[in-house]
């Protein structure tokens, strides 16, 4: 058996032949492998059953030579992939999985039946590049360049794909090698491995952003230390995922998903605080401060899609007043480009971020220089962490709302800050409890705040008409005043009814 330890980037034709002279300036010395032509085949059940098991199963032929290879369930912290590997000859393109020893096999599973039920999903045709380099401390790592194409019914996908696997060796030459090749600018961290991609595109089910950030799934017996590697990886991977979202069909709400799996982290780092001392983090913190600064164009972007939609309330009484239509078209053609965007993502900096973010999960960066209060911190049970953190977020809510006061338009805007970190602790915690009463507790302040998003589009609006000054846009700014006291009435409601609700924590 082998693990790959291993980085994957997506690149574009631009940077492909740049990439054998970056390997020169790194390497101490480079053994250049002849180039091959990879013909491979990814096998399962009709009822996708290795699949569902996070299993592939592949041969690969070259030269007339054929192997079989089969990945187990592995683990990906960010942009690093580890799965155990296991590789036989065969005599044909067909696989045998009856040869592999037995122990491999997850418990229970039905090898003979999904033996005699294999066929074919999809394939992916490249040519592979592959050098092999020593680094100046004695690591071994082996750099693969892909290009070719995942064909699966009819449809076909590019790769183009650079992987840097640790042969021998330090783990951390293999991220300095990363930092060396993203300086270059123009590629980025790859999340999705070629399987990933072969089985979407066969089963035709498109990569899809997501509606809201979800929650983490952590093991109820976790230690606070596990659950802090949960939390981070889940935001890692929830931005690489809505980065790729993106490639794939730009859009606002995509970005958001972004901004949301940025702030996640930053409320780990945040809610683990008694084990994440601040210089772990302060340079990490930074450079996701940085990115937050690029996007912060977005909510207002979007504010302003929501005004002009054909299918909302406000469009006939923005498109009646050709002032405001006026401005709020401008405004839209300042915003960043879907070729900014794509730069961004494919920046340096951004991608060192990610990279960055990646290490540290992997080399438990928190650790350093660590205080006997953090080790004792730790190893307590997330559940115990999990109670008292809701409890302090409980208890800041309800002195911001209390139960005897009518709040108005005002006093909601300036809560959001202090909802979004409560409702952020149950996205990283909240798996801990039972689903349907955590989300019965939840689901009222949810509307909340997005009552809370409602009423900064309309005060949003509401200053865009104030700033122009002129007398026909008076009407538009009752009209808007009156859709806020209107919305903050049935907030008040809600509220009214959450606070006498029984947390599901306790």
């Amino acid at each position: 058996m082998d693990t790959e330890i291993e980085l994957k980037f997506l690149l574009s034709d631009n940077e492909v032949p740049l990439i054998p002279g970056l390997i020169m300036q790194f390497a101490k010395t480079v053994k250049n492998k002849p180039a091959k032509n990879l013909k491979n085949a990814y096998f399962d059940t009709p009822n996708r059953e290795l699949r569902a098991l996070d299993i592939g199963l592949r041969t690969r032929c070259c030269d007339e030579q054929c192997e079989q290879t089969i990945k187990l369930a592995g683990q990906v912290v960010g942009g690093l992939h580890q799965r155990p590997e296991y590789n036989l000859p065969i005599d044909t393109p067909r696989p045998n999985i009856l040869a592999f020893k037995q122990e491999i096999w997850p418990h229970g599973m039905q090898i003979t039946a999904i033996s005699d039920n294999l066929f074919p999903i999809f394939s992916t045709n490249f040519i592979r590049r592959t050098w092999l380099i020593e680094t100046e401390h004695g690591s071994k790592i082996e750099v693969v360049l892909d290009k070719g194409e995942i064909v699966a019914q009819g449809q076909v996908e590019v790769i183009s794909e650079l992987e840097i696997e640790l042969v021998e060796g330090q783990r951390s030459d293999l991220f300095l090698l990363a930092e060396h090749l993203i300086s270059l600018g123009g590629l980025r961290l790859g999340l999705y491995s070629k399987a990933a991609r072969g089985y979407r595109l066969a089963d035709d089910k498109p990569l899809k952003p997501n509606k809201y950030i979800g929650v983490v799934k952590l093991n109820r017996h976790a230690t606070q230390e596990q659950a802090l590697v949960q939390c981070v990886n889940y935001g890692i991977e929830f931005v690489q995922k809505h980065e790729q979202c993106y490639f794939n069909k730009p859009s606002l709400k995509t970005l958001k998903r972004v901004i949301d799996g940025i702030n996640l982290i930053k409320h780990a780092f945040k809610l683990f605080e008694p084990i994440v001392e601040g210089h772990a983090t302060e340079r990490l913190l930074g450079e996701m401060n940085w990115l937050l600064n690029e996007l912060d164009w977005v909510e207002d972007a979007i504010h302003l899609k929501t005004y002009t939609s054909k299918r909302h309330a406000y469009y006939k009484k923005i498109n009646n007043a050709d002032e405001l239509a006026t401005l709020i078209d401008d405004l839209k053609t300042q915003q960043p480009s879907i070729t900014d965007l794509e730069d961004l993502f494919h920046s340096p900096r951004y991608n060192k971020l990610l990279l960055a973010l990646t290490r540290w999960l992997v080399d438990k960066g928190w650790r350093q220089e660590w205080s006997q209060h953090a080790v004792s911190a730790a190893e307590l049970p997330i559940k115990e962490v999990a109670t008292a953190a809701f409890e302090k977020d409980w208890r800041k809510l309800q002195s911001e709302l209390p139960e005897g006061k009518d709040l108005c338009t005002q006093d909601y805007l300036s809560l959001r800050s202090l909802l979004d970190c409560a409702l952020l602790s149950g996205n990283c915690l909240g798996s801990l409890y039972d689903k349907e009463t955590r989300q019965a507790f939840r689901t009222p302040w949810i509307d909340i705040a997005y009552g809370i998003y409602e009423l900064e589009t309309l005060s949003y609006l509401k200053t865009l008409c104030e700033q122009q000054n002129l007398p026909e846009l008076e009407e538009i700014e009752l009209w808007l005043s009156k859709k806020a006291d209107f919305l903050v009435q049935a907030m008040e409601q809600s509220r009214r009814a959450s606070l006498n609700s029984m947390p599901y924590w306790r």
